[in-house]
């Protein structure tokens, strides 16, 4: 099947395209910083002895980690407002879907890397004198993260990625304008090469910088 390549209306409409990406890096930095940030205290209530915090945090951990990202944003877009009567923009859709998924996928690389110091650790915390939250604040989730940053860089472009999911509910993001462009244009091929080249553009500087802070992590220990 012969196909003749034109980026014409791609160039041509180069500002849809920025619009889109604009979307996504805001998408982005909203679902990463809740994603990341919340999985840590959910994975600590993960590692935590009562069960009070335990047993919820289990539950939330298995409940948004076994069903779809997709269905989530869905779900949230159309069934959260009927349940509720609360009204939910795509947007905020978007934002509860990746974000709790990313959550909960966070929490266990979070209490992954707790559960991997070893015990001497706390021991040495114990015998300083600290608390139990003082001694995970201050000695076992420094070192936990330090090993465990690989981790969270790939769930980071994980992330990045699935931001492409909120044109589901018709947020105005990269792919969703990609699909524009090609609907109008006849162009599909190329509109989704477009964004391929976008995020590849947007997500290898990324990733080589999280290199040099792992490598400037490891000579710090």
């Amino acid at each position: 099947m012969e196909h003749t390549w034109d980026f014409a209306a791609i160039l041509a409409n180069w500002r849809v395209l920025w619009v889109g990406l604009q979307g996504t890096l805001i998408v982005f930095a909203a679902t990463v910083t809740l994603g990341l940030g919340g999985g840590l205290l959910v994975g600590v209530c993960r590692y935590a002895k009562t069960p009070l915090l335990r047993l919820p945090s289990m539950a939330f951990v298995e409940v948004f980690r076994n069903t779809p990202v997709l269905v989530q944003i869905i779900w949230f877009y159309y069934a959260f407002p009927i349940l509720t009567g609360i009204e939910v923009n795509p947007f905020l859709a978007a934002v509860l879907g990746i974000s709790l998924n990313t959550m909960a996928f966070s929490a266990e690389i979070y209490r992954a890397g707790i559960q991997s110091i070893e015990p001497g650790q706390w021991e040495a915390g114990r015998a300083l004198g600290m608390a139990y939250q003082q001694t995970l604040r201050r000695i076992i989730l420094p070192v936990a993260i330090k090993r465990i940053l690989p981790a969270l860089t790939n769930r980071g472009i994980e992330v990045f990625k699935m931001s492409t999911l909120a044109s589901v509910v018709a947020y105005v993001e990269t792919l969703n304008q990609a699909k524009l462009i090609a609907d109008l244009n006849f162009n599909p091929i190329e509109s989704y090469t477009a964004v391929a080249l976008i995020f590849f553009a947007v997500l290898y500087p990324a990733v080589q910088g999280t290199y040099i802070l792992e490598r400037m992590l490891r000579k710090s220990e």
